[in-house]
């Protein structure tokens, strides 16, 4: 029903010449420090140091502690709370931005890794017209000797690099679209584990090396690898004569995999903190790059969460989301075109999670609920940490003891846990309980 009131709220308006190309990217495991233009010093990153210094950095945005969560609310620009289920899977009743992009005439492309499910139709039931994709209908090899879904066909790719055939394959989308607006959704492969050697590794097609010096090295050549796809695809795009309007968005779906130590230019480091609610776990690279659009050279602070993507794209474009889609993204287009837009005051997460060691600030509801801005975050538990003193939260703080800024924050943070507590659609946690069950049984009677 709302895919059909989108399209009818589209249809009173054309296309034009102007409106951009969208190209977003999302690298799997690649947290904020990574990238040499975010201080990093570890890996080699210059096409996005290049991007960052003649674009758009944002220092403050945050994603989901793991990949599922991100991936839908980047697509639906709303909160978990609203719509998530379970990890591997984006509910089939929810609208996208491919649907959006769909329907007001762009041709869409979805590349890289999927892992949400096959439901009804997959990618093209959420409106993307073509896809090359990992972890759909199929979890083999995604690195050396591929295996992936290409337009609904299983390929097995001996001799192939994964990335590299993902990556031909929205070359191959873009050359044929180049005549009209087209969206590319460009979910990575990299740089997630397994850590293994690259094409331009010394040891590429060797047996990998399974000791912690060897894993960081490969993620290193991981990291070096999906930077120069990066530059490539920019490369490419200038080729064709589209780099002027296409709006290329870059970041990261949560903080770097576990295992991995990244250097920083002061000295300090930074332990991969995936699938923790601290700030390593959350804190993403943002670099935006529209040429003739943008204020080039941009250092933006602000806030930013995965479900403001949609509404940036959006306002963008044109398209203008059906008003009974609730969204609980904001648009960071005007910061991008370097004016104050209307900054968040603060970030919102739900976020369930996948472990026990992960279990310790779970709420009533069964997920960890959070709200923080730059300086302190608060958790439905009651727990308060100020951040810039303790960003690996470490001593939790009274609420009731707070004073001055602190306390002043704590009574914003609740207000934004409070505008939750209703947000959450009672037949999404039954759904999810029918689910859980059933996957049960199945266990218990294989046994």
């Amino acid at each position: 029903m709302l895919r059909l009131i989108a399209l009818l709220g589209l249809l009173s308006g054309t296309l034009s010449a102007a409106q951009p190309n969208v190209v977003v990217i999302l690298v799997d495991d690649l947290g904020y420090e990574c990238v040499g233009a975010n201080g990093g010093t570890s890996y080699h990153t210059p096409n996005l140091d290049r991007m960052a210094r003649e674009g758009v950095r944002f220092e403050q945005c945050y994603a989901q502690p793991n990949c599922t969560p991100t991936r839908v609310q980047m697509m639906t620009g709303q909160s978990n709370v609203r719509n998530y289920v379970r990890f591997g899977l984006l509910e089939k009743s929810q609208t996208t931005f491919g649907h959006l992009f769909h329907e007001a005439g762009y041709a869409t492309c979805i590349t890289g890794k999927w892992q949400l499910g096959q439901n009804d139709g997959g990618p093209k039931h959420f409106g993307f017209d073509e896809h090359c994709l990992w972890a759909y209908l199929d979890h083999g090899k995604r690195y050396a000797n591929a295996s992936l879904v290409v337009n609904d066909k299983l390929q097995a790719m001996e001799g192939q690099y994964g990335p590299d055939v993902c990556q031909a394959f929205a070359f191959d989308f873009i050359r044929r679209n180049r005549s009209k607006p087209f969206l590319l959704y460009y979910p990575m492969i990299l740089t997630h584990g397994p850590y293994e050697a690259t094409p331009d590794s010394k040891d590429y097609g060797q047996p990998s090396v399974k000791n912690k010096k060897g894993g960081q090295q490969h993620f290193a050549d991981m990291v070096a690898y999906m930077d120069k796809l990066v530059g490539a695809l920019a490369q490419e795009l200038t080729t064709l004569g589209l780099r002027e309007n296409t709006l290329i968005l870059f970041t990261g779906d949560n903080g770097t995999g576990r295992g991995t130590t990244s250097t920083l230019a002061d000295g300090s480091e930074q332990n991969g903190e995936k699938g923790s609610t601290t700030r390593g776990g959350m804190h993403v690279p943002l670099i935006v790059s529209w040429p003739g659009t943008m204020k080039p050279g941009t250092v933006c602070t602000d806030l930013v969460d995965m479900t403001d993507f949609l509404p940036t794209i959006c306002e963008a474009s044109g398209i203008a989301p059906p008003k009974t889609l609730p969204l609980d993204g904001r648009s960071f287009l005007p910061q991008v075109r370097g004016e104050k837009g209307s900054p968040r005051d603060w970030i919102y997460s739900y976020w369930v999670p996948l472990r026990d060691s992960q279990m310790a600030n779970v709420g009533a509801r069964g997920a960890v609920e959070q709200a923080f801005d730059h300086h302190y975050k608060l958790y439905s538990t009651g727990k308060f940490f100020e951040l810039d003193h303790d960003v690996e939260e470490k001593s939790p703080l009274q609420v009731t003891d707070l004073k001055g800024d602190a306390a002043t924050a704590a009574v914003k943070l609740q207000t934004a846990l409070d505008q939750f507590k209703d947000a959450r659609p009672a037949e999404l946690d039954e759904y999810a309980k029918q689910k859980k069950e059933k996957k049960k049984k199945g266990r218990d009677k294989a046994e």
